[in-house]
């Protein structure tokens, strides 16, 4: 089947039932912070809507600690403000040195840079193991072939929601989180330069420059130690965001597409669709590295060919696009899969896709890429970022159908080109 043969009135239908049910979860659940009760509750209600059209339904849990991936930003804020200020303090009171105050403070710097680095950067689960633990839960619905399962193609969302960053809440109408955090990440770069130099320059003569580095750079560092108040206040762990369009839009895009091939009597001959629910996206990919590692086998050395598609947030139709890099530019996605969903879209009469790459931030996708196994991100949403970006303005007035309709196409697209050629040769 081509997309241009699928029932319009479905889809339609479709994007009508996805904002129905957003809603709704959005009402009767509420914020769904990474592995709490009403993540799981609305997991529970998808799942009944998918029983009803899928040939299997399961979830499979696991242990994460919701907070690790972000609340080590108040503890590296708060040590390195600490260790600026009162090394400063017995600088000026003659109990150490400068060249003291600088190691200490290098010291600061460097561990925080690197806590950041680690999990912001490479998402790893460095802190993880520090913070309580609570239970996360991914939903799988399965729609089997009649024959041999011979290819399988995932479409994937996750169903938790972020914590508020107050930078982007109350930036609405200026770029407060690129000003706030570029002077963040920026300060504590030039910081941990300035006294690397000025350690050196105890020990090397460097002439005037290292008289001034040993006597003068250290006040730069009180900017840095200001930056750190930003950063402390950055993440508002009391307040989370509704997460209508993310990633709602993306879970209902996973279940949607596995309804939509029910309603219209589509049954493949040899490919499996799948809708994946993920949990603990917000809290670094959790829940996808979880899965990659259970079923990596089964996804990689099973010989059935698997793609999974992974949607994050179908809102800004202006930036729908193939996001072929990931994790902050660090990861490459599947070439062969990435041009299968650009030219799939072109099919669906949508040739304004670009290639385009998460620079701030990842998607699960790169969570399935990095552990071996073809994937690639599906997204609409202003880079800028939006406004509505994790925080409290992400609520169900904020859906966009059209946006919905337009990934539905793509992705219907998507699953009938797989399902003709697979990733080819």
């Amino acid at each position: 089947m081509k997309i241009a043969d699928f029932p319009q009135s479905i889809i339609d239908e479709n994007v009508d039932y996805t904002v129905k049910e957003i809603t709704n979860v959005i009402k009767k659940y509420g914020p769904r912070e990474s592995g709490n009760e009403n993540c799981l509750a609305a997991e529970k209600h998808i799942k009944k809507e998918m029983d009803t059209f899928c040939d299997e339904t399961r979830f499979e849990s696991y242990k994460m600690a919701p907070k690790a991936f972000l609340h080590w930003t108040k503890l590296v804020s708060a040590a390195i403000f600490l260790a600026v200020v009162v090394c400063g303090i017995l600088v000026f009171t003659s109990v150490i040195s400068f060249f003291v105050a600088q190691c200490i403070v290098c010291g600061f710097i460097f561990v925080g840079l690197f806590i950041t680095v680690m999990e912001f950067l490479m998402y790893k689960r460095f802190m993880d193991p520090f913070y309580k633990k609570v239970e996360g839960h991914n939903l799988l619905g399965v729609r089997k072939p009649r024959g041999e399962v011979k290819r399988r193609i995932v479409i994937s969302g996750h169903i938790d929601s972020a914590y508020e960053w107050r930078h982007i809440y109350y930036g609405k109408k200026f770029p407060l989180m690129t000003i706030l955090m570029g002077w963040t990440i920026g300060g504590a770069v030039i910081s941990f330069v300035l006294a690397v130099i000025t350690i050196i320059a105890n020990f090397v003569d460097m002439g005037a420059f290292g008289e001034f580095m040993l006597n003068y750079s250290y006040y730069f560092h009180f900017l840095t130690a200001l930056a750190m108040v930003t950063l402390f206040l950055f993440v508002d762990f009391k307040t989370i965001s509704p997460g209508a369009n993310d990633n709602l839009t993306g879970t209902y895009a996973a279940v949607a597409a596995l309804r939509m091939l029910d309603m219209a009597g589509v049954d493949f001959e040899n490919t499996e669709v799948c809708a994946m629910i993920t949990d603990g996206e917000e809290a670094g990919l959790r829940g996808c590295k979880q899965w990659a590692k259970d079923h990596y086998d089964e996804y990689v050395n099973s010989g059935v060919e698997t793609a999974v598609l992974c949607v994050d947030t179908l809102t800004d139709l202006e930036y729908l696009n193939v996001y072929n890099r990931d994790m902050t530019g660090t990861v490459k996605h599947n070439e062969k899969f990435s041009q299968l969903v650009m030219d799939s879209a072109i099919e669906a009469g949508h040739d304004d896709l670009k290639f385009a790459n998460v620079f701030f931030g990842s998607s699960d996708a790169a969570a399935f890429t990095q552990a071996g196994i073809t994937a690639t991100c599906l997204a609409a949403m202003d880079p800028a970022p939006a406004d509505y970006y994790h925080n409290r303005r992400d609520s169900y007035d904020r859906l966009v159908p059209e946006a919905i309709k337009t990934g539905y196409e793509v992705i219907l697209s998507t699953i009938f080109n797989f399902d003709e050629k697979g990733l080819g040769d």
